[in-house]
């Protein structure tokens, strides 16, 4: 595998534009048809080969909270009982919105 281990390639680090670092799950960061573009095996972009992707316009708060969205959507996926409401503060909701556009989430 090169100079990564097995953990390295299950992990992708997201750095916010105040330098807050999130570990997240390949699998749920992959949610991100953005984030998916940039990862996939057939580019060559940086960020597949470093395992790490800088977002220097998306804030902690909301880069956090879009997070949360990718594993409470692994989490609820074909669920079939009753799935709860995903609450978005009002004082984020627009930032959170323009994020989530742009990471096709």
């Amino acid at each position: 595998m090169g100079d990564k281990d097995k953990s390295d390639l299950e992990t992708v680090k997201l750095n916010s534009a105040d330098g807050h670092q999130f570990i997240v799950h390949r699998k749920a960061a992959m949610i991100s048809g953005t984030i998916k573009s940039m990862l996939s095996e057939n580019v060559a972009f940086r960020e597949n080969q470093v395992g790490e992707i800088n977002f220097r316009e998306i804030a902690t708060p909301i880069l956090e909270r879009v997070c949360q969205y990718w594993y409470y959507k692994l989490k609820y996926t074909n669920v079939t009982t009753e799935i709860p409401e995903f609450t978005i503060e009002p004082d984020i909701a627009l930032e959170l919105l323009m994020a989530a556009n742009f990471l096709d989430t």
